[in-house]
């Protein structure tokens, strides 16, 4: 934390006057250009909101700041004093204009660098809430008004520590009345409009269902639930679902909330962050399950219906048990079939546009690419994995590798096909959705090993790739330790530590690196590094090894693999004793 009673400038900054004045200033600024004395903020906590018009995310947290602010300016002692990250008096004044509280004036930059220098401002918006002698209060004033709005005043540790305790005490005690009830509401909404008490929900499992309407993933998800919740309502099941919206556009939220079949609680309802909080919501959507008596059942479903539909209802340890050994036989049955044939959807296509069936692959090391033209490191992967999949298919004939492509059209999809040398699923294929919950692919790009009887082998063969390139086939467990022996006898004799010329400062420890760049010669470099980590500097062995010519006298050690001066030969990125 920022020592504000440290001296600044050559002022003691004891005190909220000198922390906010300067020789020719004792006063803050308004919008309409009222000047107001800084010594009429003794006794109020003050927040200094470090914010610029320039700043997408400052212009997002300001209503909400602004709202906490109304709420509390008229009740208690809190001020806000902005202070300006803006690059011209135009931009400060347009900002400015739409908050209601005081500013260091735009001309006097030399308080705001201060500012920005003594609290260490490496971000904005940054608020950071004071006392009246100046004294740091809380540094992290954006979460906390983002996360408990005015609920958080007086913003201090022994603050934070009682929301802390009584968050605690409502997870403990928690009932669907203590979910969905607050002092001004005891209602949820249906999609045309009328109020349902909540009492009516007592009794039932109910999902409560985080989620953005713009949002892609809830958007696929969102018709999943809807066969989901319509199958469950024709079973007689006693479920509900209430929708905790987190739209901030009340248009976009009656549009998508009127054609679907279950709750609600109304728009901008300020209990909505608050759930998000108490559930430690951490990803969307996300459908958290309340048993009959109001517990918590499971943190988030969504996964378990995007999989099992139907068959993951009513939720309960013994059910996830039950879809584990579902799905442990479901891996031990799967074949390159299974995976590949739906009905007529029995091939991929060759490079030629002919159509390859899935029966001619049967029995092949297969590898599965998840991948798209838009997606920036796809586009960077994709040349890597086109040179490994020549060589290994130098070596190996039954190697094949397919591509499912995630590309918005047919165009992007031929332009980027057209660089690679494999096999692929049509554009558009529905074969997709299956294989993507299969492999659980959540990000691209996403490389899956099969074994030739069409059992997973590995969902991580992007980064054996990147790692080990064609010496990783067949991405098995075994030829991984295969190649863990090989480099931990490479580098059995090398010393563990050496010191070089290009980083006299600290002395470079023999490590593993997955992938870097060598600061000497430029070049990229995997597996073993001398590395300093302070520093983040990195040889590789054959750079850190060898000695220049003019630091010992000798010959230096030559491309090719001759012998340097203290006995190491080395070989590309390998250097080992004479």
């Amino acid at each position: 934390m920022a020592d504000t009673s440290k001296e600044v400038n050559g002022v003691d900054a004891k005190d909220l006057h000198s922390l906010l004045s300067s020789p020719a200033r004792d006063f803050l600024v308004r919008n309409d250009g009222e000047q107001v004395k800084i010594d009429s903020l003794i006794g109020k906590k003050i927040g200094l909101y470090f914010s610029a018009a320039w700043c997408g995310p400052c212009q997002r947290f300001t209503p909400q700041l602004v709202e906490v602010y109304n709420e509390l300016s008229s009740k208690v002692g809190f001020e806000i004093v902005f202070v300006s990250g803006d690059e011209d008096e135009e931009s400060f004044g347009d900002y400015f204009s739409k908050m209601p509280w005081l500013a260091v004036p735009f001309t006097d930059s030399e308080t705001r660098d201060r500012l920005d220098e003594l609290f260490k401002v490496r971000g904005i918006p940054n608020l950071v809430m004071v006392d009246d002698h100046g004294k740091l209060v809380n540094e992290n004033g954006v979460g906390v008004i983002r996360s408990y709005g005015a609920d958080a005043y007086p913003f201090t540790p022994e603050k934070m520590k009682e929301i802390k305790e009584e968050e605690d005490r409502a997870r403990r005690e928690q009932t669907l009345r203590s979910v969905l009830v607050t002092p001004s509401r005891d209602f949820v909404i249906s999609p045309d409009g009328n109020k349902v008490p909540v009492s009516e929900l007592e009794g039932k499992t109910i999902g409560l269902l985080f989620s953005v309407a713009s949002y892609r993933k809830c958007t696929e998800f969102t018709p999943k639930l809807v066969e989901f919740y319509t199958k469950l309502k024709e079973n007689k099941e006693d479920f509900e679902i209430v929708l905790i919206s987190l739209e901030d556009d009340e248009e976009s939220f009656n549009q998508e909330f009127k054609t679907k079949p279950w709750l609600s609680l109304p728009f901008n309802d300020k209990s909505a962050s608050k759930l998000a909080r108490h559930f430690m919501l951490a990803t969307l959507p996300t459908l958290v399950i309340l048993g009959p008596d109001g517990k918590t059942r499971h943190s988030n479903v969504a996964e378990a219906i995007d999989d099992y539909g139907v068959l993951a209802y009513p939720f309960t340890p013994e059910k996830f048990e039950e879809l584990k050994e579902i799905e442990k036989a479901k891996v031990e049955a799967q074949t390159l079939e299974s995976l590949l044939v739906s009905g007529d959807l029995n091939y991929v296509l060759g490079k030629d546009g002919a159509k390859v069936l899935i029966s001619d692959l049967v029995g092949k090391n297969i590898l599965i690419y998840f991948s798209a033209h838009w997606c920036p490191p796809c586009r960077a992967f994709t040349p890597k994995l086109v040179e490994v999949y020549k060589q290994i298919k130098e070596r190996d004939e039954a190697f094949e590798l397919i591509f499912i492509s995630s590309d918005r059209d047919q165009e992007s999809f031929d332009e980027y096909y057209s660089q690679m040398p494999w096999l692929a699923l049509p554009f558009g294929d529905p074969r997709k959705t299956s294989l993507a919950q299969t492999f659980k692919v959540g990000g691209i790009p996403m490389l899956a090993a099969l074994g030739p009887t069409g059992k997973t082998v590995t969902k991580e063969a992007r980064d054996l790739v990147v790692a080990h390139g064609a010496e990783a086939y067949p991405f098995t467990e075994e030829r991984l330790k295969e190649i863990e022996a090989k480099y931990d006898d490479m580098a059995k004799e090398w010393p563990k530590k050496v010191k070089h010329v290009l980083h006299e400062e600290h002395e470079l420890e023999l490590t593993r690196v997955q992938v870097y760049t060598c600061d000497k010669c430029e070049e990229e470099g995997t597996i073993w590094s001398y590395h300093c980590d302070e520093c983040d500097f990195d040889l590789h062995a054959k750079c850190a090894l060898e000695e220049d010519t003019k630091a010992n006298g000798d010959e230096a050690v030559k491309e090719g693999g001759s012998e340097s001066t203290d006995g190491w030969v080395c070989d590309g990125n390998v250097c080992t004793k004479a």
